[in-house]
């Protein structure tokens, strides 16, 4: 990997409650709600860690549920939301699936998001994989990597501008406004996926990767094949949540791990029994990172 330096550790918040992924879902976030997940929200915040995720799910069908989990908070609502209790921390799609939406709409949406929370919008990206949810929306499932290309190519020209323009394969459109539209004059692109050729695009068209599914091992070998630009993000996860007050050491070993495979930003969960446990695991953690860093 070329052309990265090794700054000092930053840690993103993988937002609870937002999503029920099996293995990752804790018991008190059952009866949890936009309350707690903004407690845990300002907490984050107040203490400077520099994200907030939420994915995108429109509809997961009940014989995958169990595998992917059934609950997954829309991300524009949620943010907004959080955007409104928050002053620092960073918003972050993790992601938003190309092929659900026109850029256009990313673009004034988010765009708007970004406006009302002066700057702070990340944008996840991805694919995608469900077919169902393909078929159910009425998107085109094959070639959709052709697609979402032509569409992050669509959003680059797009975002922060009012009167955008682009003329590609599968997108075009001139002679309009979008109005609020993005404040950043360039909006993070976060790519997610786990392939070489996912990788191949966030290093083409966007500014960050934002794999799953892969071991830190594969991660490492990945990054270490590719020609990464300066200021590039890898944002990779030390996969089950970190447990900071209880494991403290065991908690360093693994964020040291995660940032030696290749990590510019380590997006991370933390194993909690309460919402209250959660911020002081979050206040623990964020010690860990100071000295880690």
């Amino acid at each position: 990997m070329t052309g990265v330096e090794t700054p000092s550790l930053r840690i993103g918040v993988v937002s609870p409650i937002v999503t029920a992924n099996p293995g990752a879902h804790a018991a008190w976030e059952d009866g949890a709600g936009i309350a707690e997940l903004a407690q845990v929200a300002q907490a984050a915040d107040r203490l400077g860690f520099h994200h907030l995720t939420c994915s995108e799910h429109v509809a997961v069908p009940t014989t995958v549920a169990a595998e992917r989990g059934a609950t997954y908070w829309d991300p524009l609502a949620t943010l907004g939301y959080l955007a409104a209790r928050t002053e620092r921390i960073r918003l972050a799609t993790q992601v938003l699936v190309l092929g659900y939406h026109h850029p256009l709409e990313i673009a004034k949406r988010y765009g708007t998001l970004d406006r009302v929370s002066a700057g702070r919008l990340v944008l996840g990206l991805g694919v995608g994989s469900l077919r169902e949810e393909f078929e159910l929306l009425g998107a085109t499932f094959e070639g959709r990597g052709e697609v979402a290309d032509d569409a992050l190519a669509a959003l680059r020209a797009s975002l922060g501008r009012r009167t955008p323009s682009y003329a590609g394969s599968h997108f075009a459109f001139s002679d309009l406004v979008v109005e609020p539209h993005a404040v950043q004059e360039r909006v993070p692109l976060w790519i997610g996926g786990r392939t070489p050729r996912s990788l191949r695009r966030a290093v083409e068209l966007g500014d960050g990767w934002v794999p799953f599914g892969l071991g830190l091992d594969a991660l490492a070998d990945l990054l270490g094949r590719s020609e990464v630009p300066a200021g590039f993000e890898v944002v990779l996860s030390p996969g089950r949540p970190v447990d900071p007050i209880g494991d403290r050491d065991g908690t360093i070993r693994r964020m040291g791990r995660v940032r030696a495979s290749g990590a510019t930003l380590v997006s991370a969960a933390v194993h909690a029994e309460s919402v209250d446990h959660y911020c002081e695991q979050l206040e623990a953690l964020a010690v860990l990172g100071e000295e880690i860093g």
